[in-house]
């Protein structure tokens, strides 16, 4: 059966949560502070961590970072502070999702699922910075030499800009980049190039994936914090 930790200090919080999770079939495993969670995470490491980032004795951000040490298991942060910093803390560190509160708990089981889904065995390369990319997406092919690219045998007819977005997101999917992050990987001569710029080149790769795909949104915007590859689901 599969197991999730919850490290949630607000135990009205935690109960729902456990019911809605046990409810679809899933183990769970609830710690208030972040000292024991990452103990157990570390000892026994889950097939998902759900952790709120304001913790007693020691903060989620903290225990990502800790945790990133020794297992590359999902972790989806729970929060209600929207800085950005501390989004961009978190996925440097290797969060593979946010929820901020206050959240639907069913929602909360669909994000679950999706993360599950995408980081299973076989599905996913990238689990921490500085592992592998996958290879190209289904039905995605990709020439890194001529910086040409097609979707389901159609030519999507890039530009420079945009194919670098796509390679780097669409080889990591269901990871979460930053624009300053996306810029760093995408570009190697960011002079002419913004972080809001990046907004405009995803809007145009979107509209041209869109034509090919219509019935897909393959890129997600993740409020406040970047965008993430959605690859299609299988079967």
């Amino acid at each position: 059966m599969t197991r999730i930790v919850i490290v949630e200090d607000e135990i009205d919080i935690a109960s729902v949560v456990q019911d809605y999770l046990r409810h679809v079939g899933y183990e769970t495993e609830h710690f208030t502070d972040g000292q024991s969670a990452l103990e157990r995470i570390v000892a026994s490491p889950p097939d998902l961590t759900l952790l709120d980032i304001m913790l007693p004795r020691l903060d989620g951000i903290e225990v990502l970072r800790r945790a990133r040490e020794h297992t590359a298991h999902p972790i989806i942060m729970l929060t209600a502070r929207i800085e950005e910093v501390d989004r961009l803390l978190g996925l440097e560190l290797g969060a593979d999702d946010y929820v901020c509160k206050p959240f639907s708990p069913r929602e909360l089981v669909a994000r679950v699922r999706a993360v599950l889904r995408r980081t299973a065995p076989g599905n996913v390369a990238g689990k921490v910075p500085g592992q592998a990319p996958q290879g190209d997406a289904p039905g995605l092919v990709l020439d890194d030499v001529h910086w040409r690219a097609s979707l389901e045998g159609t030519p999507l007819n890039l530009t420079r800009r945009e194919f670098g977005l796509l390679q780097v997101l669409s080889r990591h999917p269901g990871r979460i980049f930053s624009r300053a992050r996306l810029l760093e990987l995408a570009y190697d001569d960011t002079v002419d190039v913004t972080e809001r710029a990046i907004d405009s080149h995803v809007k145009n790769l979107r509209r041209k994936l869109g034509a090919v795909s219509p019935s897909h949104d393959w890129i997600r915007s993740v409020y406040g914090v970047g965008f993430a590859w959605e690859a299609p689901p299988q079967g």
